[in-house]
């Protein structure tokens, strides 16, 4: 196919906003048998975009509608390696967007694309994927960072991704120039790091340090349980965990290493479901997965969230974002991007081990009523639709000053 002409300049700019843009966001949703926080961000950040005023346009391919046809494995496994196949170019070409904003192009997209438009590109880096078969930089219990650093083929050997070496090989042979040179993290202008530890992480691992732009991931604060009628009512005397029951989110040591006499409540399903009834003390409440709604409703009636993430998470979780948007501060394991923001916020506690929780605990049960208007203001400054919207207008321009051949350093993005 021939290179696409630039896209011309519009004279129909979207109402409201002077400065507002037509973007294309881009996304492989993931299937809906395990819930992710990263299509829900997606789609809020779309909402916050529109309500800025910029034109947005979902360019997406749906996981749940495209694995039920013929050889969609197959064609899938191929796209991966090659980069090549379904290809969002058709509808850009359409739309002509000022900035195309791509979120995740893992498995239904191919990458070749990026070469082919001519105008701005974004990328917002969810997760570890370009560098890590896994996503997650987390293998045999521990920190991995085997294949960025320079042994392209470790996750091959451990099959890494979903335990299986033929499911890890395209990741691996895609990614075997390493970060530099993978198509997603060379084309695009701009790359949208969710926390200083994945920014840091990305630029160790080849990515140019002028590329990286930090916008950490919001939930609005007008989330059910968010709202001032919740203010005034006493928190229960119990903790709360939210996430999913993997290996990677440290479930299993926590219930572990959990006081008999703290009632914690867990909120969620996974692979390790069974063996979290098996250890679990008798405080603890195993009450499976909850819609987003229903937690984030429920979420002001505690005195803590607990984060016990035993993997270098690229983002602060929404559940994080979440609590804090309700007055409810979160202990967190040390390790994580969401013990990076809570020791730096002041936004509740960082313990360091298994052994030290239970001191942990009493500790945060007696500061963290005094944190709870604390962390509703630090949502406020750094985690609402408003603090991001202005984050990513600033990505946005830079990207498009830079697909234009101008200086973009003049631009300046808010810090966090």
């Amino acid at each position: 196919m021939p290179a696409l002409e630039a896209p011309r300049p519009r004279t129909d700019r979207p109402p409201g906003n002077p400065a507002a843009h037509r973007v294309a966001l881009v996304h492989s949703f993931y299937s809906s048998r395990r819930p992710s926080g990263e299509n829900a961000a997606v789609l809020d950040q779309a909402e916050a975009l529109r309500a800025a005023g910029h034109d947005v346009t979902l360019v997406a391919a749906h996981t749940d509608a495209l694995e039920t046809e013929r050889g969609y494995t197959l064609r899938a496994a191929v796209r991966v390696a090659t980069g090549r196949g379904r290809s969002p170019l058709a509808e850009l070409r359409r739309l002509r967007p000022d900035v195309v904003h791509v979120h995740n192009l893992f498995p239904n997209f191919a990458t070749d694309w990026l070469d082919r438009w001519p105008g701005a590109v974004v990328a917002t880096l969810h997760n570890y994927r370009p560098v890590c078969a896994a996503a997650t930089l987390f293998r045999d219990g521990k920190t991995c960072t085997a294949c960025p650093d320079g042994d392209r083929w470790t996750g091959l050997r451990h099959g890494c991704y979903r335990g299986r070496r033929g499911a890890t090989l395209p990741l691996t042979w895609a990614g075997r120039h390493g970060a530099a040179a993978h198509p997603l993290l060379r084309r695009a202008e701009r790359l949208v790091a969710l926390s200083e530890r994945s920014r840091d992480l990305y630029q160790r691992f080849g990515v140019p340090p002028e590329k990286l732009a930090l916008v950490p991931n919001f939930v609005a604060s007008g989330s059910p349980g968010t709202g001032p009628e919740d203010r005034s009512a006493a928190p229960a005397a119990r903790w709360v965990y939210a996430g999913r029951l993997s290996e990677e989110k440290g479930i299993l040591p926590l219930l572990r290493s959990w006081p008999e006499s703290e009632p914690l409540d867990v909120i969620g399903s996974g692979p390790l479901e069974s063996a979290c009834r098996d250890v679990a003390p008798g405080a603890v409440r195993l009450l499976g997965p909850l819609p987003r709604q229903e937690v984030a409703a429920r979420l002001p009636r505690y005195t803590g969230l607990v984060f016990p993430s035993v993997c270098p998470e690229s983002a602060t979780a929404l559940v994080c974002q979440e609590a804090l948007a309700a007055g409810v501060p979160v202990l967190a394991l040390a390790g994580s991007a969401a013990a990076d923001s809570v020791r730096r916020d002041g936004t509740g506690a960082v313990y360091g081990a298994s052994a030290e929780l239970p001191h942990a605990l009493v500790t945060a049960r007696e500061r963290f009523p005094l944190l709870r208007e604390h962390c509703r203001r630090m949502h406020a400054e750094r985690y609402s639709a408003r603090s991001w919207t202005a984050g990513i207008e600033a990505v946005y321009a830079q990207a498009l000053a830079r697909a234009a051949g101008r200086p973009a350093a003049a631009v300046a993005e808010p810090s966090w």
